[in-house]
């Protein structure tokens, strides 16, 4: 079956193959028997509809995805991402009030290990010895390695961090989305002994905080020895509309070169 996916909107792993496409239908149809509308954010799934019925008067179409608490338990490699993003397992075991997964995906289990150098997984670390061991393998034959969805700096062990040095890595990226979360991603840096540009960090801004106190967490970050990645948070209900002082403050810690720039003057 020749299926056609169409997404609301573009992000970094959406794929580009002639099969998938975002928005509304082309002037020219694709030759498909059926169509997927993914949609992985909740504040998209108006416009998933939407597209589900511009879509629908020309093709059979199915409307889906993360947003709508698919459980994400298949994985085909380059349907719903672009090549090279592999999960090797889904859920995770912690409960952290600002995330999605548990509710979504629920608990930790593992998948069959399918080849790609972008590893997305929500919890990699949570997974048993034999599993990494056998997703480590696998990345050994790969190039420009990134785990892209998060390593749990509290999981990490000196031979998890020997193992990830042996790999051709491109970037890595660890999280400290609150104040207790500093200890053990300073932990993680000094395991890695990685320079900066290949350890980033996801921090998490404006869950019950303010914008002081997630700047302090931004410099801490800096200062750690990893390169902070800021996210906004956002609930699953509805999309935010920060203030400018919100979204200067996050692109400020999203750039490598704004950030560098930042810390220099302060000095």
């Amino acid at each position: 079956m020749r299926l056609a996916r169409v997404f609301p909107r573009r992000t970094a792993l959406t794929p580009c193959d002639p099969l998938a496409f975002v928005g509304d239908p082309p002037l020219f149809l694709p030759d498909a028997d059926e169509v997927h509308v993914s949609v992985a954010f909740t504040w998209d799934i108006a416009e998933g509809r939407r597209l589900a019925s511009a879509w629908g008067q020309y093709l059979a179409v199915k409307l889906g995805g993360p947003a709508f608490d698919d459980a994400g338990n298949g994985f085909t490699p380059g349907r719903y991402v672009k090549p090279g993003v592999t999960f090797t397992s889904r859920g995770c075991n912690n409960e952290c009030p600002w995330c999605l997964v548990p509710p979504r995906e629920g608990r930790l289990r593992e998948l069959p290990i399918v080849e790609g150098n972008l590893v997305q997984d929500n919890n990699l670390l949570q997974c048993s010895g034999p599993h990494l061991e056998r997703v480590f393998a696998m990345l050994r034959t790969q190039r420009a390695v990134q785990f892209t969805g998060g390593l749990d700096a509290r999981l990490l062990d000196a031979d998890t961090a020997d193992a990830i040095r042996g790999l051709r890595l491109r970037q890595l990226f660890l999280a400290c989305d609150t104040d207790s979360g500093l200890a053990p991603l300073e932990r993680a840096v000094k395991l890695l002994q990685l320079p900066r540009d290949k350890v980033r960090c996801y921090v998490l801004l404006a869950f019950h905080t303010t914008i002081d106190e997630c700047e302090e967490r931004l410099r801490a970050v800096w200062r750690a020895g990893a390169m902070p990645f800021a996210q906004l948070y956002q609930p699953p209900d509805r999309l935010i509309r920060y203030s400018q002082d919100w979204r200067h403050l996050q692109r400020t810690w999203n750039r490598p070169a704004a950030m560098k720039a930042h810390m220099r003057e302060a000095a």
